[in-house]
């Protein structure tokens, strides 16, 4: 692509309103631009297809308009300026795997490729969708979450899912006496984000979740899972759970 030799010039900003009108549709939620390597048909299916196809429906559907920027690398500038499009390594410690932001109706996710893990994409992919999520989530499902926090927090449950609504959960739990309804509704965003991010990345891939000190237990994670199977059921032929899965299935 001749564009490239000025990718270097162009923050994420930049660079999807440059393409805007190359972008290729995928469904009429999602669309994508490939500034990385060629993709070939397999490497479709893996980044995209397969990713957007084991989306709930319902979340298909509450979703904005997403374009997706598949470049080589980004580079954290400073703040606040923007993250940009590389096609050169960044230098060590202004490396960024994935950026999001709003071009007017649109949300725009924009991936490093290079140097990155399939399996490490697929979870900032859905990570970010889950984001958009949480940051608009509605009453109903504030609601019917918030209840399965409470419920943990009352049975003085340990952990989290992951290290962002961790830390908000342990300030939370140092000031309990004192902690202001601001404070848990940050919180329950922050793993709601966390949590939705785990189910939308189980239903499309075979994970693993680690264990530790800081994880969740299995007991706890199961039902906040099966909430939000409750609020968002995965597309037909997809399941959240193994022992959900029919027996050839699992072959």
């Amino acid at each position: 692509m001749p564009a490239q030799l000025d990718l270097a010039k162009l923050s994420v900003r930049q660079f999807a309103e440059r393409f805007r009108s190359e972008m290729i549709p995928l469904s009429n939620t999602f669309s994508y631009f490939c500034a990385s390597v060629p993709m070939s048909e397999e490497d479709l299916k893996e980044y995209l297809e397969e990713p957007v196809a084991a989306l709930p429906p319902s979340i298909a559907a509450a979703l904005p308009k997403i374009s997706i920027l598949l470049v080589p690398y980004l580079e954290r500038a400073k703040a606040p300026a923007p993250d940009y499009v590389s096609i050169e390594k960044p230098p060590d410690g202004r490396t960024s795997t994935s950026t999001q932001l709003k071009l007017g109706p649109e949300t725009v996710l924009a991936f490093a490729l290079k140097d990155q893990e399939v399996a490490e994409y697929h979870y900032r992919f859905y990570h970010l969708l889950a984001t958009v999520l949480g940051e608009q989530w509605s009453e109903a499902v504030e609601t019917r979450y918030s209840r399965v926090l409470r419920e943990e927090l009352s049975a003085d449950a340990h952990g989290e899912v992951d290290e962002p609504s961790w830390r908000l959960k342990q300030g939370l739990r140092r000031s309990k006496k004192n902690s202001s309804p601001k404070a848990f509704q940050a919180y329950a965003r922050q793993s709601f984000i966390d949590t939705l991010t785990l189910y939308l990345h189980g239903i499309c891939c075979d994970i693993d979740v680690d264990t530790g000190p800081r994880q969740l237990p299995s007991r706890y994670l199961r039902k906040r899972l099966m909430a939000l199977e409750e609020m968002f059921p995965p597309p037909a032929g997809y399941a959240v759970f193994p022992d959900q899965l029919e027996p050839q299935d699992r072959e």
